[in-house]
């Protein structure tokens, strides 16, 4: 089968044809997204092109299927347009709604995209949670898929990471999981941003993470509406007008197209 690979600021995914995945996607996209004995990556994309773009379905490397990847979506824009099967702009129709790019080549391979992301909800800010023995107070928001800040004086490290990711992301308070973000706050104007995801784990980046950070930032009246976020990966630029959808702006690179032998 044909396989495709792809990231976005180091948040990296494999491309295949919806027809061509097996009936039991699961095992099949664990082995895929397996760094030792798959090609390695944080999830797989199915797609199949419709008239007016491209419809997606992401498969995280734990086997589950999910609603959203920023970073993903914009991945697969750009391989459409490497390809040749998609114009430079289209619409990405995820399972969480149709979400329009516009997609401009910076070199062979590379991409700047900019993505309507849609509407943000705000659901909590700063709620207490019991988290392994402590109390963590979380900003909550929803983006298509569900995701949870926490605010730091500094950016996280590894073992707060680590140590917390797992926990929030499991916490009852979550019925769907969720995606967390550790939020520190350098200026009104830029976030610096560490990801736990749900259904991967530590994550270079993430699209709808760095958003949901940004938007969470806002409702604290941390940060302005238009902001730069800082990932490990690379930069992310995220607008957040009054009353209308999140916007995002980043670079993706195509990697590799080949075949999967198994």
């Amino acid at each position: 089968m044909k396989i495709a690979k792809a990231h976005g600021i180091g948040n990296d995914f494999l491309l295949v044809a919806e027809a061509d995945a097996p009936a039991d996607i699961a095992p099949w996209a664990q082995r895929l997204c397996d760094r030792h004995i798959g090609v390695g990556a944080d999830g797989v994309l199915l797609h199949a092109l419709v008239p007016d773009g491209v419809r997606m379905r992401l498969i995280n490397a734990d086997g589950g299927e999910v609603e959203l990847s920023g970073n993903g979506l914009r991945c697969l824009a750009g391989y459409m347009v490497w390809s040749g099967a998609r114009p430079a702009r289209l619409v990405v129709h995820t399972v969480a709604g149709p979400r329009p790019v516009d997609v401009t080549t910076i070199g062979p391979g590379r991409y700047r995209i900019a993505t309507d992301l849609g509407e943000a909800r705000v659901d909590a800010v700063d709620h207490p949670l019991s988290v392994g023995g402590e109390t963590v107070d979380v900003t909550t928001t929803w983006l298509g898929n569900p995701h949870c800040a926490v605010f730091l004086d500094a950016p996280a490290d590894d073992a707060l990471l680590s140590r917390l990711g797992p926990l929030l992301e499991h916490h009852a308070f979550f019925p769907r999981r969720t995606n967390v973000e550790f939020v520190s706050v350098p200026s009104r104007s830029e976030l610096r941003v560490r990801f736990w995801e749900r259904g991967v784990g530590y994550t270079r980046a993430s699209g709808t993470g760095s958003a949901s950070a940004a938007v969470a930032a806002i409702a604290k009246g941390l940060a302005d509406r238009r902001l730069r976020v800082v990932c490990d990966g690379g930069t992310l630029d995220v607008e957040w007008p009054e009353g209308g959808h999140v916007h995002q702006v980043g670079e993706v690179e195509i990697v590799f197209e080949g075949s999967w032998l198994l």
